[in-house]
Protein backbone atom coordinates (compact mmCIF):
# COMPACT_ATOMS: atom_id res chain seq x y z
CA UNK A 1 0.00 0.00 0.00
CA UNK A 2 2.87 2.52 0.77
CA UNK A 3 3.80 2.03 -2.92
CA UNK A 4 1.12 3.76 -4.12
CA UNK A 5 1.13 7.26 -4.52
CA UNK A 6 -1.27 7.98 -6.58
CA UNK A 7 -4.88 7.00 -7.43
CA UNK A 8 -7.25 7.81 -10.16
CA UNK A 9 -10.86 6.99 -8.78
CA UNK A 10 -14.03 6.29 -11.38
CA UNK A 11 -15.87 8.75 -9.34
CA UNK A 12 -19.70 9.41 -9.85
CA UNK A 13 -20.63 11.11 -6.67
CA UNK A 14 -22.85 8.55 -5.20
CA UNK A 15 -22.89 6.53 -2.26
CA UNK A 16 -20.32 4.07 -2.88
CA UNK A 17 -17.98 6.60 -4.07
CA UNK A 18 -18.26 9.31 -1.76
CA UNK A 19 -16.77 7.50 1.09
CA UNK A 20 -13.86 6.23 -1.02
CA UNK A 21 -12.25 8.87 -1.26
CA UNK A 22 -11.56 9.37 2.57
CA UNK A 23 -11.12 5.87 2.98
CA UNK A 24 -8.27 5.41 0.34
CA UNK A 25 -6.55 8.25 2.81
CA UNK A 26 -7.08 6.74 6.07
CA UNK A 27 -6.06 2.85 4.45
CA UNK A 28 -3.29 3.60 1.34
CA UNK A 29 -0.99 5.97 3.60
CA UNK A 30 -2.75 8.83 2.28
CA UNK A 31 -2.47 9.00 -1.82
CA UNK A 32 -3.34 11.29 -4.05
CA UNK A 33 -6.95 10.65 -5.12
CA UNK A 34 -8.00 11.95 -8.64
CA UNK A 35 -11.52 11.73 -9.20
CA UNK A 36 -13.07 10.90 -12.97
CA UNK A 37 -16.68 11.20 -14.02
CA UNK A 38 -17.40 10.34 -17.30
CA UNK A 39 -20.68 12.40 -18.49
CA UNK A 40 -23.02 9.87 -20.62
CA UNK A 41 -25.85 11.28 -20.45
CA UNK A 42 -26.61 11.62 -16.66
CA UNK A 43 -27.70 15.01 -16.46
CA UNK A 44 -28.12 17.25 -13.39
CA UNK A 45 -26.07 14.53 -11.18
CA UNK A 46 -22.98 15.85 -11.99
CA UNK A 47 -23.62 19.10 -10.55
CA UNK A 48 -21.70 20.57 -7.62
CA UNK A 49 -19.62 17.13 -8.18
CA UNK A 50 -16.19 19.04 -8.09
CA UNK A 51 -16.57 21.11 -4.97
CA UNK A 52 -18.03 17.66 -3.42
CA UNK A 53 -14.67 15.94 -4.77
CA UNK A 54 -12.40 18.75 -3.54
CA UNK A 55 -13.89 18.89 -0.15
CA UNK A 56 -13.79 15.08 0.25
CA UNK A 57 -10.04 14.86 -0.07
CA UNK A 58 -9.45 14.50 -3.99
CA UNK A 59 -7.00 16.58 -5.63
CA UNK A 60 -9.00 17.19 -8.82
CA UNK A 61 -11.74 16.51 -10.79
CA UNK A 62 -11.97 15.46 -14.56
CA UNK A 63 -15.53 15.53 -15.81
CA UNK A 64 -14.84 13.74 -19.13
CA UNK A 65 -17.88 14.64 -21.63
CA UNK A 66 -18.49 10.94 -23.31
CA UNK A 67 -22.10 10.88 -24.39
CA UNK A 68 -21.57 11.15 -28.09
CA UNK A 69 -18.85 8.58 -28.20
CA UNK A 70 -21.37 6.48 -26.18
CA UNK A 71 -24.18 6.69 -28.38
CA UNK A 72 -22.41 6.36 -31.26
CA UNK A 73 -19.55 3.40 -30.54
CA UNK A 74 -21.25 1.48 -28.02
CA UNK A 75 -25.32 1.97 -28.17
CA UNK A 76 -25.88 2.15 -31.74
CA UNK A 77 -23.47 -0.58 -32.31
CA UNK A 78 -25.34 -2.76 -29.61
CA UNK A 79 -28.38 -2.02 -30.95
CA UNK A 80 -27.96 -2.13 -34.75
CA UNK A 81 -27.11 -5.98 -33.43
CA UNK A 82 -30.68 -6.14 -31.66
CA UNK A 83 -28.53 -7.50 -28.49
CA UNK A 84 -30.88 -8.06 -24.85
CA UNK A 85 -29.69 -9.65 -22.03
CA UNK A 86 -32.43 -11.71 -20.63
CA UNK A 87 -35.14 -8.63 -21.99
CA UNK A 88 -32.75 -5.94 -20.66
CA UNK A 89 -31.47 -3.59 -22.85
CA UNK A 90 -28.11 -3.04 -21.49
CA UNK A 91 -27.75 0.30 -20.23
CA UNK A 92 -25.51 -0.01 -18.04
CA UNK A 93 -23.20 -2.54 -19.56
CA UNK A 94 -22.38 -0.56 -22.20
CA UNK A 95 -21.95 2.47 -20.73
CA UNK A 96 -19.23 1.03 -18.43
CA UNK A 97 -16.61 0.15 -21.06
CA UNK A 98 -16.69 3.68 -22.36
CA UNK A 99 -15.72 5.41 -19.01
CA UNK A 100 -13.29 2.95 -17.91
CA UNK A 101 -11.57 3.81 -21.47
CA UNK A 102 -11.58 7.36 -20.41
CA UNK A 103 -10.50 6.09 -17.08
CA UNK A 104 -7.43 4.46 -17.74
CA UNK A 105 -6.30 7.05 -20.43
CA UNK A 106 -5.94 9.60 -17.42
CA UNK A 107 -4.38 7.47 -15.10
CA UNK A 108 -1.68 6.85 -17.70
CA UNK A 109 -1.74 10.69 -18.30
CA UNK A 110 -1.34 11.23 -14.54
CA UNK A 111 1.13 8.81 -13.72
CA UNK A 112 -1.20 6.78 -11.72
CA UNK A 113 0.07 4.24 -9.46
CA UNK A 114 -3.54 3.02 -9.13
CA UNK A 115 -7.10 2.92 -10.59
CA UNK A 116 -9.86 2.42 -8.41
CA UNK A 117 -13.80 1.74 -8.72
CA UNK A 118 -16.64 1.24 -6.53
CA UNK A 119 -18.54 -1.44 -7.52
CA UNK A 120 -19.33 -3.89 -5.08
CA UNK A 121 -17.82 -7.80 -5.61
CA UNK A 122 -21.36 -9.10 -5.63
CA UNK A 123 -22.02 -7.31 -9.17
CA UNK A 124 -21.30 -7.24 -12.91
CA UNK A 125 -19.69 -3.86 -12.91
CA UNK A 126 -16.55 -4.58 -10.84
CA UNK A 127 -16.19 -7.09 -14.07
CA UNK A 128 -16.99 -4.44 -16.72
CA UNK A 129 -14.56 -1.76 -15.64
CA UNK A 130 -11.40 -4.21 -14.73
CA UNK A 131 -11.86 -5.77 -18.32
CA UNK A 132 -11.87 -2.37 -19.83
CA UNK A 133 -8.17 -1.55 -17.35
CA UNK A 134 -6.80 -5.08 -18.09
CA UNK A 135 -7.44 -4.33 -22.22
CA UNK A 136 -5.94 -0.87 -21.92
CA UNK A 137 -3.76 -0.68 -19.03
CA UNK A 138 -2.57 -4.60 -18.71
CA UNK A 139 0.04 -3.55 -15.60
CA UNK A 140 -2.03 -1.05 -13.86
CA UNK A 141 -2.92 -1.94 -10.02
CA UNK A 142 -6.32 -2.28 -9.19
CA UNK A 143 -8.36 -1.06 -6.35
CA UNK A 144 -11.44 -2.61 -5.58
CA UNK A 145 -12.47 -1.37 -1.63
CA UNK A 146 -16.10 -3.30 -1.42
CA UNK A 147 -13.61 -6.68 -1.85
CA UNK A 148 -11.18 -5.15 0.90
CA UNK A 149 -12.98 -2.74 3.69
CA UNK A 150 -15.36 -4.07 6.55
CA UNK A 151 -18.45 -2.20 5.67
CA UNK A 152 -21.00 -5.27 4.31
CA UNK A 153 -24.21 -2.89 3.64
CA UNK A 154 -25.01 0.24 1.90
CA UNK A 155 -26.75 0.99 5.83
CA UNK A 156 -23.32 1.15 6.94
CA UNK A 157 -21.68 2.94 4.07
CA UNK A 158 -24.22 5.86 5.22
CA UNK A 159 -22.67 5.28 8.71
CA UNK A 160 -19.32 5.81 7.64
CA UNK A 161 -20.58 8.93 5.47
CA UNK A 162 -22.21 10.61 8.59
CA UNK A 163 -19.48 10.20 10.50
CA UNK A 164 -16.24 11.41 8.41
CA UNK A 165 -19.15 14.53 7.19
CA UNK A 166 -20.10 13.01 3.44
CA UNK A 167 -22.89 14.67 2.55
CA UNK A 168 -25.27 12.64 0.44
CA UNK A 169 -28.34 13.13 -1.86
CA UNK A 170 -30.22 9.80 -0.45
CA UNK A 171 -31.51 8.86 2.77
CA UNK A 172 -32.11 5.20 4.41
CA UNK A 173 -35.50 5.35 3.01
CA UNK A 174 -35.01 6.53 -0.57
CA UNK A 175 -31.69 4.49 -0.66
CA UNK A 176 -32.34 2.37 -3.92
CA UNK A 177 -29.01 1.46 -5.95
CA UNK A 178 -29.58 3.42 -9.10
CA UNK A 179 -27.71 4.20 -12.42
CA UNK A 180 -28.39 6.65 -15.04
CA UNK A 181 -27.21 8.08 -18.36
CA UNK A 182 -29.16 9.07 -21.53
CA UNK A 183 -30.22 5.36 -22.21
CA UNK A 184 -31.46 4.44 -18.96
CA UNK A 185 -32.28 4.07 -15.29
CA UNK A 186 -31.64 1.26 -13.15
CA UNK A 187 -33.42 0.71 -9.78
CA UNK A 188 -31.99 -2.20 -7.06
CA UNK A 189 -32.21 -2.63 -3.56
CA UNK A 190 -34.92 -1.98 -0.63
CA UNK A 191 -38.44 -2.91 -1.63
CA UNK A 192 -37.39 -5.09 -5.04
CA UNK A 193 -34.76 -7.47 -3.70
CA UNK A 194 -38.11 -9.30 -2.67
CA UNK A 195 -39.32 -10.26 -6.32
CA UNK A 196 -42.49 -10.77 -4.27
CA UNK A 197 -43.01 -7.14 -3.81
CA UNK A 198 -44.64 -4.86 -6.98
CA UNK A 199 -42.43 -1.68 -7.90
CA UNK A 200 -43.88 1.36 -6.83
CA UNK A 201 -44.27 2.82 -10.04
CA UNK A 202 -46.85 5.79 -8.52
CA UNK A 203 -44.82 6.32 -5.38
CA UNK A 204 -43.52 10.01 -5.94
CA UNK A 205 -40.00 10.29 -6.81
CA UNK A 206 -39.28 6.86 -7.86
CA UNK A 207 -39.70 6.90 -11.66
CA UNK A 208 -38.00 9.68 -13.00
CA UNK A 209 -37.54 9.49 -16.67
CA UNK A 210 -41.34 8.97 -17.05
CA UNK A 211 -44.51 7.53 -15.78
CA UNK A 212 -46.40 4.70 -15.20
CA UNK A 213 -48.53 3.64 -17.78
CA UNK A 214 -52.00 4.23 -15.96
CA UNK A 215 -50.56 7.73 -15.33
CA UNK A 216 -49.83 7.83 -19.08
CA UNK A 217 -52.38 10.32 -21.17
CA UNK A 218 -55.17 8.82 -22.80
CA UNK A 219 -54.79 9.73 -26.30
CA UNK A 220 -52.40 7.86 -28.48
CA UNK A 221 -49.19 9.30 -29.68
CA UNK A 222 -47.68 8.76 -32.88
CA UNK A 223 -43.63 8.64 -34.13
CA UNK A 224 -41.95 8.71 -36.91
CA UNK A 225 -38.28 7.24 -36.88
CA UNK A 226 -35.46 7.91 -40.32
CA UNK A 227 -32.90 4.79 -40.63
CA UNK A 228 -29.54 5.14 -42.87
CA UNK A 229 -28.09 2.04 -42.58
CA UNK A 230 -29.56 1.21 -39.50
CA UNK A 231 -28.64 4.25 -37.71
CA UNK A 232 -31.13 6.47 -36.42
CA UNK A 233 -31.16 9.70 -38.33
CA UNK A 234 -34.64 11.44 -37.40
CA UNK A 235 -37.32 12.12 -35.66
CA UNK A 236 -40.35 13.02 -36.91
CA UNK A 237 -38.83 14.21 -40.16
CA UNK A 238 -36.39 16.34 -38.09
CA UNK A 239 -33.08 15.27 -38.38
CA UNK A 240 -31.24 15.10 -35.13
CA UNK A 241 -27.88 12.91 -34.26
CA UNK A 242 -28.14 9.90 -32.24
CA UNK A 243 -27.77 11.50 -28.47
CA UNK A 244 -30.28 14.04 -29.74
CA UNK A 245 -32.74 11.40 -31.32
CA UNK A 246 -32.70 9.01 -27.73
CA UNK A 247 -33.28 12.53 -25.73
CA UNK A 248 -36.19 13.28 -27.89
CA UNK A 249 -37.15 9.30 -27.55
CA UNK A 250 -37.00 9.39 -23.91
CA UNK A 251 -39.43 12.34 -23.61
CA UNK A 252 -41.91 11.22 -25.81
CA UNK A 253 -41.53 7.36 -24.41
CA UNK A 254 -41.45 8.62 -20.68
CA UNK A 255 -44.46 10.50 -20.61
CA UNK A 256 -46.68 7.65 -22.95
CA UNK A 257 -45.15 5.10 -20.03
CA UNK A 258 -42.79 2.89 -22.41
CA UNK A 259 -40.00 1.57 -21.65
CA UNK A 260 -40.50 0.01 -17.52
CA UNK A 261 -38.92 -3.26 -17.48
CA UNK A 262 -39.12 -5.54 -13.97
CA UNK A 263 -36.61 -8.19 -14.44
CA UNK A 264 -34.90 -10.79 -11.92
CA UNK A 265 -31.78 -11.66 -14.59
CA UNK A 266 -28.99 -13.80 -14.16
CA UNK A 267 -25.89 -12.06 -13.45
CA UNK A 268 -22.24 -12.81 -14.63
CA UNK A 269 -21.03 -13.59 -10.72
CA UNK A 270 -23.37 -16.53 -10.34
CA UNK A 271 -26.31 -15.06 -8.65
CA UNK A 272 -30.09 -13.44 -9.50
CA UNK A 273 -30.84 -10.04 -9.16
CA UNK A 274 -33.77 -8.26 -9.51
CA UNK A 275 -33.87 -4.73 -11.25
CA UNK A 276 -36.16 -2.34 -12.46
CA UNK A 277 -35.29 -0.18 -15.15
CA UNK A 278 -36.44 2.61 -17.28
CA UNK A 279 -35.65 2.54 -20.85
CA UNK A 280 -38.32 4.62 -22.68
CA UNK A 281 -36.54 6.25 -25.50
CA UNK A 282 -34.32 2.80 -26.11
CA UNK A 283 -37.37 1.12 -26.66
CA UNK A 284 -38.87 2.69 -29.10
CA UNK A 285 -35.48 2.59 -31.09
CA UNK A 286 -35.24 -1.04 -31.22
CA UNK A 287 -38.81 -1.59 -31.62
CA UNK A 288 -38.48 0.80 -34.58
CA UNK A 289 -35.02 -1.13 -35.68
CA UNK A 290 -36.77 -4.32 -35.55
CA UNK A 291 -39.61 -3.33 -37.70
CA UNK A 292 -37.76 -1.87 -40.15
CA UNK A 293 -35.56 -5.10 -40.57
CA UNK A 294 -38.61 -7.34 -41.03
CA UNK A 295 -39.01 -5.67 -44.82
CA UNK A 296 -35.29 -5.27 -45.35
CA UNK A 297 -33.52 -8.48 -44.31
CA UNK A 298 -33.83 -11.89 -46.24
CA UNK A 299 -35.20 -14.95 -43.91
CA UNK A 300 -31.67 -16.81 -43.01
CA UNK A 301 -29.70 -13.48 -42.18
CA UNK A 302 -32.33 -12.15 -39.84
CA UNK A 303 -32.37 -16.00 -38.26
CA UNK A 304 -28.56 -15.65 -37.96
CA UNK A 305 -28.60 -12.42 -36.57
CA UNK A 306 -31.30 -13.51 -33.44
CA UNK A 307 -28.78 -16.17 -32.64
CA UNK A 308 -25.98 -13.68 -32.43
CA UNK A 309 -27.56 -11.27 -31.23
CA UNK A 310 -27.75 -13.38 -27.95
CA UNK A 311 -24.12 -13.91 -28.12
CA UNK A 312 -23.95 -10.35 -28.83
CA UNK A 313 -25.53 -9.51 -25.37
CA UNK A 314 -23.77 -11.93 -23.13
CA UNK A 315 -19.81 -9.92 -23.97
CA UNK A 316 -21.60 -7.05 -23.82
CA UNK A 317 -23.09 -7.88 -19.99
CA UNK A 318 -20.07 -9.69 -19.37
CA UNK A 319 -17.88 -6.85 -20.04
CA UNK A 320 -16.11 -8.00 -22.91
CA UNK A 321 -16.65 -5.15 -25.31
CA UNK A 322 -12.60 -4.76 -26.32
CA UNK A 323 -12.53 -8.42 -27.60
CA UNK A 324 -11.79 -9.81 -31.19
CA UNK A 325 -15.38 -11.77 -31.24
CA UNK A 326 -17.27 -8.59 -30.31
CA UNK A 327 -15.31 -6.44 -32.97
CA UNK A 328 -16.30 -9.25 -35.64
CA UNK A 329 -19.60 -9.79 -34.68
CA UNK A 330 -19.95 -5.91 -35.31
CA UNK A 331 -18.71 -6.58 -38.38
CA UNK A 332 -20.51 -9.08 -39.58
CA UNK A 333 -23.70 -7.06 -37.91
CA UNK A 334 -22.69 -3.45 -40.41
CA UNK A 335 -22.87 -5.70 -43.30
CA UNK A 336 -26.30 -6.42 -42.43
CA UNK A 337 -26.83 -3.16 -41.79
CA UNK A 338 -26.14 -2.53 -45.48
CA UNK A 339 -29.83 -2.44 -46.38
CA UNK A 340 -31.54 -1.19 -43.58
CA UNK A 341 -32.74 2.28 -44.57
CA UNK A 342 -35.98 3.46 -44.48
CA UNK A 343 -38.53 4.89 -42.18
CA UNK A 344 -41.14 3.31 -39.59
CA UNK A 345 -43.73 4.41 -37.71
CA UNK A 346 -45.05 3.82 -34.04
CA UNK A 347 -47.91 4.13 -31.94
CA UNK A 348 -47.15 4.67 -28.48
CA UNK A 349 -50.07 4.35 -25.71
CA UNK A 350 -50.03 3.45 -22.14
CA UNK A 351 -46.42 1.53 -21.84
CA UNK A 352 -47.50 0.03 -25.55
CA UNK A 353 -45.18 0.43 -28.73
CA UNK A 354 -47.30 -0.88 -31.32
CA UNK A 355 -45.94 -0.75 -35.51
CA UNK A 356 -48.24 1.94 -37.24
CA UNK A 357 -46.26 1.56 -40.73
CA UNK A 358 -42.79 0.99 -42.30
CA UNK A 359 -41.37 1.91 -45.67
CA UNK A 360 -37.73 1.08 -46.93
CA UNK A 361 -36.42 1.70 -50.96
CA UNK A 362 -34.69 -1.60 -50.30
CA UNK A 363 -37.39 -3.53 -49.11
CA UNK A 364 -37.60 -7.33 -49.77
CA UNK A 365 -41.53 -7.49 -49.31
CA UNK A 366 -43.56 -7.67 -52.46
CA UNK A 367 -47.28 -6.94 -51.97
CA UNK A 368 -48.69 -8.75 -55.53
CA UNK A 369 -46.38 -11.84 -54.81
CA UNK A 370 -47.82 -11.94 -51.38
CA UNK A 371 -51.51 -10.56 -51.90
CA UNK A 372 -54.93 -12.90 -51.29
CA UNK A 373 -55.66 -11.42 -54.51
CA UNK A 374 -54.84 -12.39 -58.29
CA UNK A 375 -50.75 -12.55 -58.64
CA UNK A 376 -48.49 -13.85 -60.80
CA UNK A 377 -47.27 -16.47 -58.71
CA UNK A 378 -48.50 -20.15 -59.58
CA UNK A 379 -49.51 -22.23 -56.55
CA UNK A 380 -49.87 -25.60 -58.22
CA UNK A 381 -45.92 -25.17 -57.95
CA UNK A 382 -46.14 -25.50 -54.11
CA UNK A 383 -47.09 -29.05 -54.85
CA UNK A 384 -43.60 -30.39 -55.97
CA UNK A 385 -41.68 -28.45 -53.32
CA UNK A 386 -43.95 -29.72 -50.72
CA UNK A 387 -43.20 -33.34 -52.37
CA UNK A 388 -39.63 -32.44 -51.52
CA UNK A 389 -39.61 -31.18 -48.55
CA UNK A 390 -41.64 -33.69 -46.72
CA UNK A 391 -39.70 -36.53 -48.68
CA UNK A 392 -37.58 -37.29 -45.13
CA UNK A 393 -40.93 -37.35 -43.50
CA UNK A 394 -42.97 -39.66 -45.40
CA UNK A 395 -39.94 -41.87 -46.20
CA UNK A 396 -39.72 -42.66 -42.83
CA UNK A 397 -43.69 -43.11 -42.33
CA UNK A 398 -43.36 -45.46 -45.40
CA UNK A 399 -40.54 -47.48 -44.35
CA UNK A 400 -41.72 -47.88 -40.39
CA UNK A 401 -45.14 -48.79 -42.26
CA UNK A 402 -43.16 -51.48 -44.44
CA UNK A 403 -41.35 -53.03 -41.11
CA UNK A 404 -44.34 -53.35 -39.38
CA UNK A 405 -46.44 -55.34 -42.00
CA UNK A 406 -43.36 -57.76 -42.07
Amino acid sequence: MSEIKKVVLAYSGGLDTSIIIPWLKENYNNPEVIAVSGDVGQGTELDGLEEKALRTGASKLYIEDLTDEFVDDFIIPTMKAGAKYEGYLLGTSFARPVIAKRIVEIALQEGADAICHGCTGKGNDQVRFELTIKAFAPHMTIIAPWREWNIKSRDEEIDYAEAHHIPLKISRETNYSKDKNLWHLSHEGLDLEDPGNEPLYNKPGFLELGVSPEMAPDKPEYVELAFEKGVPTAVNGQKLKAAEIIAKLNELGGKNGVGLLDLVENRLVGMKSRGVYETPGGTILYHAHEVLETICLDKETSHMKEQLAIKFAELVYNGQWFTPLRESLSAFVDKTQETVTGTVKLKLYKGNVQNAGVWSPYSLYSETLASFGESDYKQAEAEGFINLFGLPIQTKAILEEQRKNK
